[in-house]
């Protein structure tokens, strides 16, 4: 009986193909194999929301040889991904192999498994079931619901705003979150106030107390208010001190910690980017990798459990695993009396049964470190530690609090720290923070109740109230989970669709909006205000994860979102043009009001009576009248520093030409991660300080110079060129730098990773970066990375599907001017025969037409 597996990736396949053995043959999918129609009317809510699919062009070929391989198989067993999306694909699979009336009188059915051991896939082998239909169904309404929206939204954002805009049904109040931020910084007015402190020691121990009563009062934070107010506090201390000060209450205590939960999708991104400087999208690939299969010396294995999953529990021969582990390589009271279990938070925790874990805890980092690259690693031995921490005992601090009196009891200061005691769980692993400082570990002296100290000081520390931070990766994905909009598997996508969209920046790993972010998010609270809201989005993942239960039909879920929306669509297509701000200011030119709009590259100022006036203040403006923008003057010619726009962006210049001169203004670029708006005097001053010329070459004594180009910031040495990573920047790069960065460049380019030998030809294959972006290169041949690949996490097998589509695309045009040369004799003989037969043909088509 021959047998047929479909998993979804082809580095599964392989990993599968070794355990199952020659009983079945392992195909992989490549993913989705269908998709909706690009079109409108691929959702048809007038008949009951039918959905018209067509195979995904890319994956064409995997699917034609999946339905070669079912014309010779018994068995049929669908082992796509343990959730919503997977139980998909093999619906899409099914029906694909359906419509070609190849399962007839074939086993069908579908397997799953939540990691990739020998043991779990036998497992799921010796029980499968049917595909479930509510998982189905549960995609199929969300994959509808992103359509309607996508396909009736985005068209209203082209027609009020600017074309290519989109809007998503879960992107729009991620959007929302960030502007909603930023409004609040911009909103925010600082306040000072001051703490009071008292410095005091005991046996040459230093420590601290901060005033917390002063006349019987509690100080609270907004009791000393300005400079002059703490000078008459602490003079009047020090005055009510005599240098002493008395210790009237010592307090002691033990606190423990608990260990955080196992990981789960959330909570593994959000430490990624905190400890690992990960990406959520790279994480997730990263993830994968170690999930699919791993070749560790013995043979390939799943290190990790299926990393898609909102499920804190772990299985209980894992958790058994765990303890002995611990039994065996620890004290005994760093293993608790029972095991701990961890409830999950999520309301409706989806099919995934698990936390992320390893496979097995025996299988430490370090004995596994030579099969990994670094980023596989690094994110394994996450997993593992925390995976292992989460059975361990409690973290003990003894903490002390003690009070110290100035003059009298009515003025107290405050002093407290806390001393690890016992280290439990954190001797392995500590979980990261976002946004705030983890409070520290300060030592106090032992001191006792009536103890007399010396005052060594009294005095004042100033602080201004921060606004609130804005979004890091980690700090949206924690916020996009408490209120629920998205899930797990699809956190990462929302924010790699702001950033593609541009209605976001990721500035020093924290989001700030776009102009055209915020346009797009007003426009969308303002009109759109149910479909952005918190409480709705929220609302409409749980009736997605009650359809997945089997609690709800899909189609009535979908109805009643259509009804209201398709409803406010018609309403909001006549709204006014959003993002235009009439200004207190005339035109310089007409005298009508000037506007604040959003053009191409971002707002600018522009008459009111555009097209019949086109003055213009900024060159962001569509228009033939590029009006510059004057930042200021040069401080050593005295001419306007002014902001134009040029065909390859943004750029300043040093006055206007002259009109008896043929010599031109001097121009500089402005960088991409410049933006035009921000651009003011200083950043103005520093870039028309470019060239720099960081001085000789220690080698050749030619002078290198720092500079900005038509592709970015580079330093030039002798007619060669390099470009500057952005981890530098053209205004401070120095000599030393300068020198490293064109030793590479004489070296050639170092590859960003190195794949290894080809597994069928001679050469190595590695990934580069490019000035389009990075490249795989085997040979001379190279494919360059789609933009939602990052190098880092590219695999060998996709490596080489990357070239082998490139080398088949370029096949043509080499045959053709393989063959020109030896072709041109012949060609130039029948000239005459050639258009004769053109001619007719030309004849036969206009008689058909």
């Amino acid at each position: 009986m021959s047998k047929l597996l479909i998993v979804e990736s082809p580095s599964k396949a392989k990993t599968l193909q070794k355990y199952l053995g020659k009983d079945f043959e392992v195909l992989a999918s490549y993913g989705h194999v269908r998709d909706l129609i690009p079109k409108t009317g691929a959702v048809d809510p007038e008949h009951d929301f039918a959905m018209k699919y067509e195979v995904i062009d890319r994956n064409s070929r995997h699917v034609d040889a999946i339905a070669k391989a079912v014309k010779n198989a018994d068995a049929i067993y669908l082992a796509t991904d343990p959730d919503r999306e997977g139980e998909a694909i093999s619906w899409h699979i099914a029906e694909i192999l359906k419509s070609k009336k190849l399962l007839k009188d074939k086993l069908l059915k579908r397997v799953v498994f939540h990691e990739i051991t020998k043991n779990a896939v036998q497992h799921a082998i010796d029980e499968p079931r049917d595909i479930s239909m509510p998982l189905v169904n549960a995609q199929q309404a969300r994959r509808a619901l992103d359509y309607l929206v996508g396909f009736n939204l985005s068209p209203l954002l082209w027609k009020k705003i600017r074309r290519g805009l989109s809007a998503g049904r879960v992107q729009s109040p991620a959007l929302r979150l960030i502007v909603e931020r930023e409004l609040e910084i911009e909103a925010f007015t600082s306040q000072e106030y001051w703490t009071i402190h008292l410095e005091s020691a005991k046996h040459q121990h230093v420590f601290d107390a901060r005033l917390v009563q002063l006349d019987g009062q509690k100080v609270e934070q907004f009791t000393v208010t300005s400079q002059e107010q703490q000078q008459g506090i602490v003079g009047k201390l020090l005055a009510a001190s005599a240098g002493k000060t008395t210790v009237t209450r010592v307090e002691k205590k033990q606190r423990s910690r608990s260990p955080a939960a196992p990981f789960t999708t959330s909570t593994l991104q959000q430490e990624a980017v905190r400890k690992l400087g990960f990406t959520t999208s790279r994480t997730m690939r990263v993830a994968q990798q170690l999930y699919e299969g791993i070749d560790i010396g013995s043979g390939t294995v799943g290190l990790i459990t299926y990393m898609r999953t909102d499920s804190f529990s772990l299985a209980a021969e894992a958790v058994m695993q765990i303890r002995d582990y611990i039994k065996k390589n620890f004290a005994a009271d760093y293993l608790p009396k029972s095991p701990i279990m961890y409830k999950t938070k999520a309301k409706n925790a989806q099919e995934a049964h698990e936390a992320i874990r390893p496979t097995d805890i025996t299988r430490t980092p370090a004995s596994v470190r030579a099969y990994l690259t670094d980023e596989q690693f690094k994110l394994y031995e996450m997993i593992w530690k925390r995976a292992l921490a989460c059975q361990m005992t409690q973290a003990k601090f003894d903490a002390v609090s003690i009070d110290l009196a100035v003059g009298s009891e009515a003025n107290l200061f405050r002093a407290t720290g806390q001393t690890l005691v016992f280290p439990g769980f954190i001797a392995v692993y500590m979980e990261g923070v976002d946004d705030e400082e983890e409070e520290g570990e300060s030592k106090l002296p032992h001191l006792e109740t009536g103890e007399v100290l010396a005052v060594q000081k009294i005095f004042g520390d100033q602080h201004f109230t921060e606004p609130p931070p804005r979004y890091s990766e980690a700090s949206l994905v924690k916020a996009l989970e408490e209120f629920g909009i998205g899930r797990p598997s699809t956190y990462a996508s929302i924010i790699s669709t702001l950033q593609d969209r541009e209605y976001v920046l990721l500035d020093k790993k924290r989001f700030t909006p776009t102009d055209v972010g915020r346009v797009v998010n007003k426009f969308l609270t303002e009109h759109f205000t149910r479909y952005v809201d918190y409480g709705f989005t929220a609302n409409l993942e749980n009736e997605l994860d009650d359809i997945a239960e089997g609690g709800r039909e899909w189609i009535p879920v979908l109805n009643d979102f259509w009804q209201g929306f398709s409803n406010q669509i018609q309403e909001k297509s006549n709204v006014e043009r959003p993002g235009v701000e009439v200004l207190d200011e005339p035109c310089p030119k007409c005298g009508k009001p000037l506007q604040s709009r959003l053009g191409r590259f971002g707002k600018f100022i522009g008459c009111s009576g555009f097209p019949e006036c086109d003055y213009i203040r900024n060159p962001s403006a569509n228009s033939n009248n590029n009006e510059p923008t004057v930042i200021g003057q040069e401080p050593e010619s005295g001419k306007d520093i002014l902001l134009l726009n040029g065909p390859y962006g943004p750029y300043l210049q040093i006055g206007l030409p002259e009109a008896d001169s043929k010599k031109k203004p001097k121009r500089v670029s402005i960088p991409k991660e410049i933006s035009a708006a921000s651009i003011d005097m200083e950043t103005a001053l520093k870039l028309i300080a470019l060239p720099r010329d960081l001085g000789q070459h220690p080698e050749t004594g030619k002078k290198i110079v720092a500079n900005i180009g038509r592709f970015g910031p580079y330093v030039n040495h002798d007619g060669k060129f390099k470009s500057i990573p952005k981890s530098d920047s053209v205004f401070d790069i120095d000599m030393p730098r300068a020198v490293e960065l064109l030793a590479q460049a004489n070296a050639g380019p170092a590859p960003i990773k190195e794949l290894g030998a080809h597994p069928t030809e001679e050469g190595t294959i590695a990934i580069y970066s490019g000035r389009f972006g990075p490249y795989v290169q085997h040979g001379k041949l190279r494919a360059t990375l789609p933009k939602s690949q990052e190098p880092e996490s590219l695999t060998m097998e996709q490596a080489l599907e990357l070239l082998a589509a490139k080398a088949a695309k370029d096949a043509p045009a080499k045959k053709t001017k393989a063959t020109s040369k030896a072709s041109a004799k012949k060609a130039t003989t029948s000239t005459k025969a050639k258009k004769s037969t053109t001619t007719t043909r030309k004849k036969k088509t206009a008689d058909d037409e």
